[in-house]
C-alpha cells in the first residue's frame, strides 16, 4: 500500500483509496497506450509490434533508478519494500502457465481488465478464465501446497544472487534494456505487417 503516514484509525482506508486510484491510472494508461489490443500484445511474441517490451522494460528501468535516488536521498528505506518470496520450481511452473495464455489470450491479467473495461468480449473470456484457474489452485491447494512450498529461497533480489551492488546491476540492466531496444526495433522492421499495425 501507499507508503502514508497518518493515524492507526485511518490508514488503512487511505492505502486502500490511493491504491485504488492508482490501480485506475495505471488501467487508464495501459489503455491510451493500446494494451486493451489483444493483436498489439500479441504481436510482442510475432515480433511485429515489441511496444509491451519497451514500455515495461522502461518502466522497471525508471522504477529502479527512482527507487535509488529516493534511497540515496534519504526519502525511501529500501529496507521497508515488500520483496516477493521465491519458490524455483513453482515459479518457473508459474511463468509457463502465464506465458501460454498470454500467447493464446492475447492478454496478461492487467490488460485483460483494462480492455474488460471498454467493453471487449475476448476480455471477458479470459477474465472468466483467470478467476477459473485461480479457484481451481485454491480448491486443489491441499493436495499441491507441497509442490507450492517448494523450492523456497526467500526474499531472493538477483543483485544479492549475483553478488554485485544495487547500483552495479542497475548499470547492467541498463545496458541489456538498450540492447533489447535495438533487438525490438530490427525485429519490427523485419517482421512488419502494415495491414495490422494500421488497425490498432
Amino acid at each position: 500500500m501507499a507508503p502514508i503516514l497518518v493515524s492507526p484509525d485511518s490508514q488503512e482506508w487511505i492505502s486502500l483509496l490511493t491504491a485504488l486510484l492508482i490501480g485506475i491510472g495505471f488501467g487508464f494508461a495501459l489503455e491510451q497506450a493500446g494494451f486493451s489490443s489483444s493483436r498489439k500484445l500479441a504481436g510482442m511474441f510475432y515480433g511485429y509490434d515489441t511496444t509491451v517490451l519497451k514500455v515495461f522494460f522502461t518502466a522497471t528501468i525508471v522504477a529502479l533508478i527512482g527507487s535509488q535516488l529516493l534511497s540515496y536521498f534519504g526519502l525511501l528505506d529500501l529496507d521497508m519494500v515488500f520483496v516477493n518470496h521465491f519458490y524455483v520450481l513453482p515459479a518457473i511452473l508459474g511463468g509457463v502457465i502465464m506465458g501460454a495464455g498470454f500467447v493464446m489470450g492475447g492478454f496478461c491479467p492487467g490488460t485483460g481488465f483494462s480492455a474488460l473495461s471498454i467493453g471487449k468480449i475476448d476480455a471477458l473470456f479470459y477474465i472468466l478464465g483467470g478467476l477459473t484457474g485461480a479457484w481451481l489452485f485454491a480448491e486443489l491447494y491441499p493436495l499441491i501446497s507441497g509442490f507450492a512450498n517448494s523450492g523456497y529461497k526467500g526474499p531472493a533480489k538477483i543483485n544479492e544472487w549475483l553478488g554485485v551492488s544495487p547500483a552495479l546491476f542497475s548499470l547492467i540492466l541498463i545496458i541489456i534494456a538498450i540492447g533489447m531496444f535495438w533487438l525490438a526495433e530490427k525485429a519490427e522492421k523485419k517482421y512488419a505487417r502494415p495491414d495490422i499495425t494500421k488497425e490498432l
